[in-house]
């Protein structure tokens, strides 16, 4: 494998992790041809995420439990040429004039940062970071809506004053990310007044868009928000398995697979 930029050695030693369970630093030096002590410091920086735990010669995947809720920051180190493929080709989705709805997740954060050349647009939002990046323009027609709430690990802000807000609001898509998605459990969460919010989201936008990479294929939360039939679209990476794809096409009216290398995209339809 030829070299690779530090952070996406570390995307692919991640997802290395993740489909082996363990991995040994002899073995990476080879796949990436590159020293041990880089390697070490690469396990460094995910163990110091929480994305992997260090043993001798190696690492192992964390232990993931349905109520397990990484923190924005670790979720932040994940996957990222995957997500921002899938926040560009989320953008494109969304045109001047309308209001939309983001949920919490650094997949929407990234998606975020998109929104600053679009035009004349009402964003509503329970995402601290979200509105973070929104605040930075000074647009008189951007117009952004942060709800209250409590706040979670993943910087959500969720809970009865959340609910109780969206409940009164209108908006023409949401875009959702998610802590995993399963045929049986559908969209899922750690955490049970996430789920709740995001429920309130789905029920006040016309259409549902989920943006979520490979990964979260086959994690399970531990609250289910919706089904996978109520999305209207899908957007994932090219790293989904194939039996996956089939899934999501069969309850999906609609799955964007984009390309992390190129930018290009495929929407497969049922």
């Amino acid at each position: 494998m030829a070299r690779v930029l530090a952070r996406r050695r570390q995307d692919l030693i991640l997802d290395e992790v993740q489909r082996r369970g363990a991995v040994r630093v002899s073995e990476l030096t080879e796949m990436f041809r590159v020293s041990d002590m880089t390697i070490r410091r690469d396990l460094d920086t995910l163990a110091g995420a929480g994305l992997v735990y260090k043993v001798h010669g190696g690492a192992t995947t964390t232990d993931s439990r349905s109520t397990d809720e990484p923190g924005f920051e670790a979720k932040s180190h994940r996957q990222q040429s995957e997500k921002r493929a899938i926040a560009a080709a989320a953008a494109t989705m969304i045109h001047p004039g309308t209001a939309i709805g983001i949920t919490a997740g650094t997949t929407t954060w990234r998606l975020a940062h998109l929104l600053l050349d679009i035009p004349d647009l009402i964003v509503v939002t329970n995402s601290v970071r979200v509105a973070e990046v929104l605040h930075q323009a000074t647009r008189s027609d951007l117009t952004v809506v942060l709800t209250g709430g409590v706040r979670t690990p993943s910087d959500a802000l969720v809970g009865p004053v959340t609910v109780n807000a969206l409940r009164s609001l209108h908006v023409d898509m949401v875009f959702m990310g998610v802590h995993g998605m399963t045929e049986r459990t559908g969209f899922t969460t750690p955490n049970l007044m996430e789920a709740e919010t995001n429920r309130a989201f789905v029920e006040c936008a016309q259409r549902l868009v989920v943006i979520a990479d490979h990964t979260k294929w086959g994690l399970r939360g531990l609250s289910s928000i919706v089904p996978l039939s109520d999305a209207d679209t899908v957007v994932c990476d090219r790293g989904i398995s194939a039996e996956a794809r089939q899934v999501l096409q069969n309850c999906v009216p609609s799955l964007v697979v984009v390309d992390t290398v190129a930018t290009n995209s495929v929407h497969l339809r049922r």
